[in-house]
Parts: structure tokens; C-alpha cells; sequence
């Protein structure tokens, strides 16, 4: 039985890493892709375009692999015994943060959608660093486990 479970473990690990390459590459795509859309011109076909972009990456790799990368990582916390560590708690903490992240994302591609055009370049450019630096911190919990 340990042998099924240890098996299942890995999996279950394997599934996790894969989608949470897919979700990270698209948080850092989309602020990239809003830079370049207000950047274009209102009511433009190139407008157009980058609605259809954004609308495509939140629907076809972004929601889904958010999805995933819950399903399994709760599977995987629940099967490997992590609900009870500290760094557990604080990874967590930051995959709500990048969970948040990711909706506001999608608000704001909506807002573009809708021509309104809130943030400036530079601020989108900023904000590309979110996920960057949850990632690197999500990565020390995991592997350091430093509580």
C-alpha cells in the first residue's frame, strides 16, 4: 500500500510542477500582452487582436491550469501530510496572493475589452513582477523548508 501511495505521491508532484509552469508562464504573458494593447489604438483591428489574445490565454491556459494547480497541490498537500507545516502556511499564503493576482488580471482584461485603460505602461510593467517574486519565495518554502 505505501508503494501505491508513494507512486500516487508522485504523480500527483509531477501534475502540480507541469501546471504551475503553464499558470506562471501566463502570468507573466498577460501584463505583457495589456502593455501592448494599450498601446494600440481604440476601436483598431490591432486592438481587436489583442482582445482576442487575452481573451484566449485566460481561457485556454490560464483558468484552466489555475484549476489544476490547486486540485493537485491540495491533493498533493493532503497525501504528503503539509497541512500542519509552517512553510506550508506561508505558501499558501502566497498562492492566494498569486491566486488574487490572477483574477485581478482577468478584471483587468476585461476592462481593456471594454476600452478602458486604467494603468500606464510602466505600471503593467511593474506589476509584471508579482509572480516573479511569489515564485522565487514559493520555491525557498518548498525546498528549504525553512520553518
Amino acid at each position: 500500500m505505501e508503494q501505491v501511495l508513494s507512486m500516487i505521491y508522485l504523480w500527483l508532484k509531477a501534475g502540480h510542477v507541469i501546471f504551475v509552469i503553464f499558470w506562471m508562464a501566463g502570468l507573466f504573458m498577460l501584463p505583457r500582452y495589456f502593455v501592448y494593447h494599450q498601446e494600440s489604438e481604440p476601436g483598431s483591428p490591432e486592438n481587436a487582436l489583442w482582445i482576442d489574445r487575452e481573451r484566449k490565454l485566460l481561457k485556454i491556459i490560464m483558468w484552466p491550469s489555475l484549476l489544476l494547480v490547486w486540485a493537485f497541490g491540495l491533493a498533493l498537500a493532503w497525501s504528503g501530510g503539509f497541512f500542519t507545516a509552517g512553510w506550508f502556511h506561508a505558501k499558501l499564503a502566497l498562492v492566494l496572493v498569486l491566486t488574487a493576482y490572477h483574477f485581478w488580471l482577468a478584471s483587468y482584461a476585461g476592462a481593456l475589452s471594454r476600452g478602458t485603460r486604467k494603468l500606464s505602461g510602466r505600471a503593467l510593467r511593474m506589476l509584471n513582477e508579482v509572480p516573479g517574486i511569489a515564485a522565487a519565495l514559493i520555491v525557498i518554502l518548498v525546498v528549504v523548508k525553512p520553518f
